[in-house]
């Protein structure tokens, strides 16, 4: 028999603490809302993934459901225009700044040719891909 005494061990387990960090990192990146301001329209709701966060902030489209269209750029106060000026604008912001996303605020009752509308003069208007925007389905 030995009659040495173990000294108390004084680290910390980290592991539990990592853990921890860990689970919580995950909570806050799922619950974090994509803060975007737009026209209020009632969204479809689809399951979806979060488009990535760029730095360049996205040029929003609204449509409500009597076919007026809106178009959200930096902190302008929203206005009804026709089609043919929010593609020019569109086009214009593009030509600044290629990779400034594009999305679309469809309400749910907007029929889907008038989207698809949308998207292709979005398109024609320069923008290399057209989001459109869902809710969460709610259960």
């Amino acid at each position: 028999m030995s009659n040495k005494k173990r000294k108390p061990m004084a680290e910390i387990n980290v592991v539990p603490y990592i853990d921890v960090m860990l689970v919580l990192l995950v909570v806050f990146m799922v619950t974090a809302p994509l803060l975007m301001q737009g026209v209020k329209v009632d969204l479809p709701q689809a399951p979806s993934a979060p488009i990535d966060n760029k730095d360049d902030e996205p040029l929003i489209v609204s449509i409500k459901p009597d076919g007026t269209y809106y178009l959200k750029l930096g902190d302008k106060p929203e206005t009804a225009k026709p089609l043919p000026e929010i593609t020019s604008m569109v086009s214009k912001v593009l030509r600044q700044k290629p990779a400034t996303p594009v999305l679309v605020w469809g309400d749910a009752k907007v029929e889907y040719g008038i989207v698809v509308a949308l998207m292709t003069q979005l398109q024609a208007a320069g923008a290399p891909s057209v989001g459109l925007v869902t809710e969460p389905p709610v259960n």
